[in-house]
Parts: C-alpha cells; structure tokens; sequence
C-alpha cells in the first residue's frame, strides 16, 4: 500500500489502468473532458505493474482492478463509481476540490 500512496501523493488525479482496458480509456476520457491532466500509470506497461495491480485487488478490494481512480489522495473506486459521480453531478466539483480543474462551466 506505501507504493501505492506514493504514487498518487501531491497529485490531484490518478488513474491506475491498462492500455487494453475499453473502462480506463472511457474514465480516462471523461476525466480529461473536464480540462484535468490526469497522473495516468498503465499497470501493463510497467515492470512493476503486476504488485501494483495485486495491491489494488489485495487492499482496496478493486473489482475489476482497473480503472482504479484517485482523486485528491482518496480512493474513489473504478469505472461504476466515477460514473455514478458524474450522473450525479458530484465529479466536477470533486475535481474542483483537488485543484485537478478551477473552473468549470456547465454546458
């Protein structure tokens, strides 16, 4: 968990995903949609991806393990709940709070 909560400190928003996942890159695009430059680690493209993954599934209870999203340092969950924020107008003004965006505009 230490190597996870290093990877996500002094960082507003942070995607754990794997280049293949059809999840990450639509997380990955709504997220960006909102003017935010998420911290983006694709678990299947680093040599240590594989601990990393196990960590999330083992201590964050991730399933599937990814997406995995971080906003402000808190672990928000995956794909089913970063959807559910933005259905529920809670995404924006979380990504607000982490000064991952400063102004958002309704359109």
């Amino acid at each position: 968990m230490d190597m996870i909560t290093s990877m996500v400190a002094e960082k507003p928003v942070v995607i754990f995903s794997k280049s293949s996942c059809c999840m990450s890159h639509t997380i990955k695009s709504l997220i960006s949609s909102y003017g935010a430059n998420p911290t983006v680690y694709e678990l299947d493209e680093m040599p240590n991806g594989q601990a990393i993954e196990s960590a999330l599934v083992q201590q964050l209870k991730c399933q599937p393990s990814v997406p995995a999203v971080f906003i402000g340092k808190q672990f928000v969950g995956g794909a089913d709940q970063v959807m559910s924020l933005q259905v529920r107008n809670q995404l924006a003004p979380m990504l607000i709070r982490s000064n991952a965006i400063w102004v958002w505009i309704r359109t």
